[in-house]
């Protein structure tokens, strides 16, 4: 009988047409980062110093951000319980945003997105030790396979060849340490508090430095693109919101390694980049350590869910 309820239960989420708005929404996010990093990659061949491009990344992002969050339309909201942290994840968020628009005035897109991807590895391997959150066996041995497709893409060899590499790194490193702080930050602030600051320490770290790094734009085109970056950061990362509003999480977080086509595709298409076997090769060992986790993730979260759901049957019983 309980089976019969489960299923019914099941086929009627299935059938649930927030869920298809929601993978729609993950599906158009992917394509908005992927133009992000493309506009980032064709601003440094205009000769665009990569840290201007990272501040008007911040500039319009704050700028669309504070004219729906701030503390007139939303009293309260730029109070803060860790407001350390708050600094922390901003500035955080800043370094893997410069370093990876570093990287790609020399890296190939697919190249860098895949080893940005290797970030949810690093997030499984330090929850432990930072948040308490262990891994179990499996895990560690996605997040062991996925570390050996980075390996794979950053050889040494290539790393010799390509020291924008390290930069990608970086990313990576600086992008799993963010999600870390966001993770603490959840107990203590409120989701639009953390999304006011989120641009703001970053932002206000380059301000001063615009000076030394500031150039005119010479085109309407390349002020279009400066803008389009935050433009492309801000919506994907509104799309993600919302996606995540209407679907489970564990149904979405597949999608978002779609990028990585997209990212492929734009490569070629815009700068007629092929990516070499080593890189494809690395980023499906990479793609398929994230999927396991994610796998492994909803299955441990089904039990949790059946556990709770037990020891609430049982309590009801006289």
């Amino acid at each position: 009988m309980r089976a019969e309820e489960d299923s019914r239960a099941e086929r009627a989420v299935s059938r649930d047409p927030r869920r298809l708005v929601g993978i729609a929404l993950m599906c158009v996010a992917p394509i908005l980062f992927a133009s992000l990093d493309a506009t980032g990659k064709r601003l440094a061949a205009e000769g665009v110093d990569p840290l201007l491009t990272t501040f008007m990344r911040y500039a319009v992002n704050v700028a669309l951000v504070t004219a729906f969050l701030n503390p007139v339309t939303r009293p309260g909201v730029a109070r803060s319980r860790r407001l350390s942290l708050q600094v922390v994840r901003s500035l955080l968020l800043f370094g893997s945003t410069a370093c990876n628009f570093l990287a790609l005035r020399s890296l190939q897109l697919a190249e860098t997105v895949s080893i940005q991807f290797a970030a949810p590895l690093a997030v499984a391997l330090l929850a432990g030790p930072l948040l308490g959150e262990w891994s179990s066996r499996l895990r560690l041995a996605a997040v062991a396979a996925g570390f050996v497709g980075v390996l794979v893409i950053v050889r040494p060899d290539t790393l010799a060849a390509q020291p924008a590499m390290l930069f990608s790194l970086g990313n990576m490193l600086c992008y799993a340490l963010y999600v870390i702080v966001t993770r603490k930050l959840a107990a203590h602030d409120s989701s639009a508090t953390t999304i006011f600051y989120t641009g703001l320490a970053g932002l206000a770290l380059m301000a001063p430095l615009l000076p030394w790094i500031w150039s005119a734009p010479d085109s309407w085109q390349v002020w279009g693109m400066l803008v389009a970056v935050g433009l492309f950061g801000t919506a994907g990362h509104w799309l993600l919101v919302l996606a995540h509003a209407q679907a489970p999480a564990s149904l979405l977080a597949p999608l978002i390694y779609t990028q990585i086509l997209w990212s492929v595709l734009f490569g070629y298409g815009l700068f007629g980049d092929v990516p070499g076997a080593w890189t494809l090769v690395g980023a499906l060992v990479i793609v398929a350590s994230g999927l396991v986790l994610i796998a492994e993730d909803a299955v441990a979260r089904r039990r949790t869910a059946r556990r709770e759901d037990g020891k609430a049957g049982s309590s009801e019983q006289p």
